[in-house]
């Protein structure tokens, strides 16, 4: 199939992750009828997702990424992200491909309500709430989620799996090899 990615198994199809995204994004055009959504989308994993579920949306979107990086320090982890975001007066919808400990979205949504979003709502694909290390609900989820590592549909080890059209689990991290 995929050299390092032979011993995948396939969780949901591209055909029922498709319908899925059409369902949010019915129910996301409801709740935000008469206003702009701006979709920020927080990379990598949420790439293909935000693609899809902005196509399917019946209202004026507007689409902006972020790119968070976590750098270690000497008691704990401080998250940045870039490019800093004007959100003032905005409905923010921040979209993400999984959640699992929700600490860099919990991190991100405050920051927007911070910088002067009128709201800010999270969309993802995958919630893996047995790894929430915060308080966090996701307001739309594709899927609730129990495998250890997912790939495929935009979600993937750096190099490998982001280009599948269907979201799979793996028993392992696929090793990126040099080509």
């Amino acid at each position: 199939m995929h050299g390092e990615l032979d011993d995948l198994k396939v969780v949901f199809t591209a055909e029922q992750v498709a319908g899925r995204v059409r369902e949010l994004a019915e129910r996301i055009s409801s709740d935000y009828r008469g206003r702009t959504v701006y979709a920020v989308c927080v990379l990598e994993n949420g790439f293909v997702f935000m693609a899809d579920l902005v196509r399917a949306l019946d209202v004026p979107v507007v689409c902006q990424f972020v790119k968070p990086e976590t750098r270690e320090i000497k008691h704990g982890a401080e998250i940045f992200y870039g490019p800093e975001l004007n959100v003032q007066g905005k409905h923010v919808l921040l979209i993400e491909g999984i959640v699992k400990s929700g600490i860099t979205q919990e991190f991100l949504m405050r920051n927007l309500m911070a910088r002067g979003a009128l709201s800010v709502k999270l969309a993802t694909l995958l919630d893996k709430q047995a790894d929430r290390r915060v308080a966090l609900q996701a307001d739309y989820w594709g899927y609730a989620i129990e495998a250890s590592y997912m790939l495929g549909y935009g979600l993937g080890s750096p190099l490998l799996g982001r280009n599948l059209p269907y979201v799979a689990s793996a028993a392992k991290t696929p090793a990126a090899t040099a080509g």
